[in-house]
């Protein structure tokens, strides 16, 4: 493990209502910021594509959450049922769940926090920052479905949408909720990407893409 890092605590569990769902936390030595993550169907917080993003995150000494927004009973029913991975209420309470489980931690209080989400994880990152308001500092969106977030309109965080330059579907999509959304936001594609951005650099670009737009919008708040 980089030496700079600091497993603070690591692996939790966060309880939120009546359900408790995992969490994987890492903050790098001298962090003054915290993005959660929130993955899509199909998908967990040991998502090789969020590790991939959280690690250069942490590198450029951001903190990072990332989140089961389902409980390991309602992911096996999901995985069989498609269930849960459109009810984007539930997902985004869930997100300000954790937000506010994040926020009574006394090392991480005064940090200014951000969201990464992917596929319906985007749509409930719009939603959970919609209710939060000014308590989340900017969002970021990688493949997302940002055109199911039914409160954009109300986001106030600077958000960026990263789509796969291969994935037209995905930006189409795109570009519908881009009419409804009245924040700061920007649209960067990846040339030849696609919706997984599995292709060789792709998942590089989309690091360094979300670092330089968590570092350039947080820092407002430190």
């Amino acid at each position: 493990m980089n030496p700079l890092l600091q497993r603070y605590p690591g692996d939790v569990s966060i309880t939120v209502g009546a359900r408790t769902i995992a969490a994987s936390l890492q903050v790098p030595a001298q962090a003054k910021g915290l993005i959660l993550f929130a993955h899509g169907s199909g998908s967990s917080r040991h998502s090789p594509r969020n590790r991939c993003v959280a690690d250069a995150l942490n590198a450029a000494g951001l903190g990072t959450m990332l989140l089961d927004l389902l409980t390991e009973q309602e992911d096996e029913i999901d995985r069989t049922t498609a269930q849960f991975r459109f009810d984007i209420a539930l997902l985004a309470d869930r997100l300000i769940g954790a937000t506010r489980w994040a926020r009574q931690q006394e090392a991480l209080r005064s940090f200014a926090y951000g969201y990464f989400g992917a596929s319906t994880g985007a749509a409930a990152a719009l939603e959970a920052a919609a209710s939060l308001r000014d308590d989340v500092s900017a969002i970021v969106s990688r493949g997302g479905r940002p055109d199911l977030a039914p409160h954009i309109a109300e986001v106030r965080a600077p958000t960026l949408l990263i789509v796969g330059g291969a994935d037209p579907q995905t930006l189409a999509l795109n570009h519908k909720a881009m009419r409804s959304m009245r924040m700061e936001y920007g649209l960067s594609i990846v040339p030849n990407a696609t919706h997984l951005f599995e292709e060789p650099g792709a998942l590089a670009e989309v690091a360094q893409l979300a670092a330089s737009w968590f570092l350039h919008h947080l820092k407002r708040q430190l």
